[in-house]
């Protein structure tokens, strides 16, 4: 891949999916994942619940198996789940009876997120929710002068598997861009610039948008229209999701 893919020139970078991520994330300090509907929206209520998030690849032959050696609850499709029973939906993790830890696999922000943590020191979810959290917490834990952070909108796929770019994701990752400009941190690569411009065209308007962009029609059809609220709750959690070696956890 050529070097200047990886948009090293800037310390702050925007890039979709896995191999985007990957090629952004590469030397970098902090890396944010942004799924909004519905892996990091789901995985910043648990976070406020004090629940630990366990990223797992999607379809894994062997999530129950990963979930009971953690002692874990494992989460399900949500075409799959019956009632009561923890899905990828954010209203189902809101609506369960009280647990410690959560296996949340999904196909685009959890895998990505397992991916990023062999290659990243420091790994955050970050959805509409919780984005201004995440823009402070990177302000305050890491030096705007030296530190490199890789935004990365999950996307979502086409039925060959190819990357879909998610709208949603674009605005999920703009509004942590747009936060870290207005703490008048530096060095925004053009990519991220206009995620963060993408976020402001459309910020206070952000659930009406949800509603009515691709993903966000798909979930309301099939019948979660009320987790496209949930990940239309800006800025109502200040909780910011660490990836750790026990999964993800509130950063302190």
């Amino acid at each position: 891949m050529n070097s200047v893919l990886h948009q090293a020139a800037h310390a702050v970078r925007f890039d979709w999916g896995a191999v985007g991520g990957g090629a952004i994330a590469e030397g970098a300090d902090v890396a944010v994942v942004v799924d909004v509907l519905s892996f990091s929206t789901s995985l910043s209520v648990a976070a406020d619940l004090g629940i630990v998030v366990l990223p797992y690849p999607w379809e894994a032959e062997d999530a129950a198996t990963y979930a009971a050696q953690h002692r874990a609850v494992l989460a399900l499709g949500r075409s799959v789940a019956g009632p009561g029973e923890v899905s990828l939906s954010p209203v189902s993790v809101r609506a369960a009876d009280p647990m410690e830890r959560l296996v949340l696999p999904s196909p685009n922000g959890s895998a990505i997120s397992v991916q990023l943590a062999a290659a990243v020191t420091t790994v955050v979810g970050a959805a509409l929710r919780n984005a201004r959290a995440v823009a402070d917490w990177i302000a305050r834990e890491h030096d705007a002068e030296s530190a490199s952070i890789a935004i990365v909108a999950a996307g979502e796929r086409w039925p060959d598997g190819s990357l879909r770019p998610a709208i949603e994701d674009l605005w999920g990752a703009g509004a942590v861009l747009a936060a870290l400009e207005d703490h008048d941190w530096p060095g925004l690569s053009p990519e991220a610039a206009m995620a963060a411009d993408a976020y402001r065209l459309i910020a206070g308007r952000e659930e009406s948008h949800l509603m009515a962009c691709a993903s966000g029609r798909e979930l309301v059809d099939a019948g979660f229209a009320e987790d496209v609220a949930v990940a239309a709750e800006v800025g109502t959690s200040m909780t910011v999701p660490l990836l750790s070696d026990r999964g993800f956890i509130a950063a302190p």
